[in-house]
């Protein structure tokens, strides 16, 4: 009897030590699941649920009128919503494309001609700007724009009395004072630089990292085959940095579709500045959930934009994948 009443406590001491030893690695992460359920998934169905409703927040959950697909159809015939997609296109072209082609000869330069700890400063100078808050270099620039006040005007005087190089500033006179952020013209493209601007050094210090990983041997071959310096760059290092480089557009292309705060501070929240030319897709969801107080049509714009930044990454992933992750296409 003893043994039978021994073996049975055994068998049990044996089931709380394999249930605890399965429960331990659950315990230890159920902080990071109850986050991630209240946080991102629960928010993330809610948001699908909330975009097939009509609902002001203000009044309270029990405002909640369910709209089906109107709020989707809706949105797609807002001419500001395609306004706003043509605006952030435009930006992402304009603000996206030249940090690449600044970075890449840039970090190559910052590889192969400065050495040791000067490398390193030049480095983290550059890096500066993308760590600096984004509202606060919104708000430097803002007063850089400054019709009245601003460095740039400034500048553009001072070099437009200078003799010999004045010639080619001799138009500013008669423009000043220029406003670059009260003109439809000239907005987008004060906007475009801020982006360029704060990100161009991120790019740097990553194209920099993709050069320090090609094999200074290639470098060696190359130079015993009298290949030039510009050589070199084209055919030996540039082809070797394909992953960098895929890995930067895709970071550079979702980020330049989801702009939002450079505009809104540049434009001081005043729904796109002027002829809306400022306003991007992420701006006008933030009016439309914000200041509208329409839930249920920014969910479905949130959704849109969504899946217009899929489609987009699909494709640049379809063209340049295989190649910029270094296989065959």
């Amino acid at each position: 009897m003893t043994d039978l009443h021994f073996t049975a406590e055994q068998r049990r001491r044996q089931r709380e030590r394999a249930w605890r030893k399965a429960l331990t690695p659950w315990l230890f992460i159920s902080p990071f699941i109850i986050l991630f359920l209240l946080f991102t998934l629960f928010p993330l169905l809610f948001s699908i649920y909330l975009s097939f409703h009509e609902w002001n927040p203000v009044a309270g959950l029990g405002a909640m009128e369910f709209t089906g697909l109107r709020n989707y159809e809706l949105a797609i015939t807002d001419p500001l919503l395609w306004k706003s997609l043509g605006n952030t296109v435009w930006l992402a072209i304009a603000g996206g494309i030249p940090q690449h082609l600044v970075a890449v000869p840039a970090a190559y330069l910052l590889v192969s001609a400065i050495r040791g700890r000067m490398r390193h400063f030049y480095s983290a100078t550059m890096f500066v700007p993308y760590i600096t808050s984004t509202v606060a270099v919104s708000l430097i620039f803002y007063t850089i724009y400054s019709a009245n006040a601003g460095v740039l005007n400034q500048t553009l005087v001072w070099l437009s009395s200078l003799p010999g190089i004045g010639l080619l500033f001799a138009w500013v006179p008669e423009a000043m004072p220029i406003r670059w952020l009260a003109k439809a013209d000239l907005l987008k493209p004060s906007i475009a630089f801020v982006v360029f601007w704060k990100y161009v050094g991120f790019n740097v210090v990553l194209y920099s990292a993709g050069f320090l990983t090609v094999p200074q041997d290639l470098y060696d071959a190359a130079k015993v085959d009298g290949c030039s310096p510009w050589r070199q760059f084209w055919n030996v290092a540039l082809p070797m940095i394909r992953p960098f480089i895929f890995f930067a557009v895709t970071l550079t292309l979702i980020g330049q579709m989801q702009l939002f705060e450079e505009p809104f501070v540049l434009t001081n929240g005043d729904s796109g500045g002027v002829a809306q030319s400022g306003l991007t897709a992420a701006y006008y969801l933030y009016l439309v959930g914000w200041q509208w107080l329409e839930m249920g049509s920014a969910a479905a714009l949130s959704w849109i934009l969504f899946i217009i930044i899929g489609i987009a990454t699909g494709v640049h992933f379809y063209f340049n994948g295989r190649q910029g992750l270094g296989g065959d296409r």
